[in-house]
């Protein structure tokens, strides 16, 4: 039985008829531009469902970043920009220091913020942004399906310590530690 997000994917990729969307098969749509590719890439984090209700709001607006950096990256695309769109929570404090992370991310990658959105949500819904991050690849860009037997597998960092830290938090919301900052950041 297919699950309501396949179904909806499958209509999705109806509309995904531009051949710059791969058939909706990768994280990234590669656009020819000139002699280059833009990449592009969008997350969107879910309080409750990506992050936790306790997660520190810098930590939260650093990941934004990074796993938007990180489709770059796979792809061998240098960052161009980004475009963010924010439900605003209400809370100035929380707000202000998700920015914090996220502009200090964005800066110690060179991405700069080009624009995006804001909604204003009620007090009592989770809070979600995206980013959509542009890149520019000048050689080819590898495909999520194209690895071949003797390709190299690059990774930052012990494989699963986010996974750990996710769960030492689930248990102690208290944690901390290298396995507890590995999954925050």
């Amino acid at each position: 039985m297919m699950s309501a997000e396949s179904r909806f994917l499958t209509l999705l990729r109806l509309l995904a008829y531009h051949p710059a969307a791969q058939g909706l098969q990768d994280d990234v749509a590669l656009l020819p531009v000139g002699n280059a590719r833009l990449v592009l890439t969008s997350d969107t984090m879910v309080e409750g469902i990506h992050h936790l209700p306790t997660d520190p709001p810098a930590a939260v607006g650093w990941k934004l970043a990074a796993v938007n950096l990180s489709d770059l990256a796979a792809k061998g695309a240098r960052p161009l920009g980004c475009l963010l769109n924010y439900a605003l929570s209400g809370d100035d404090a929380w707000d202000a220091a998700f920015l914090e992370g996220l502009g200090e991310a964005l800066e110690r990658h060179a991405m700069p913020l080009l624009g995006g959105d804001t909604v204003r949500m009620p007090a009592d819904a989770p809070r979600s942004y995206s980013l959509t991050a542009i890149g520019e690849a000048q050689s080819s860009v590898p495909s999520r399906t194209g690895a071949r037997a003797g390709d190299r597998l690059y990774v930052t960092g012990p494989m699963g310590d986010a996974g750990v830290g996710l769960e030492l938090l689930r248990a102690d919301p208290a944690a901390a530690g290298p396995l507890v900052e590995a999954y925050r950041r």
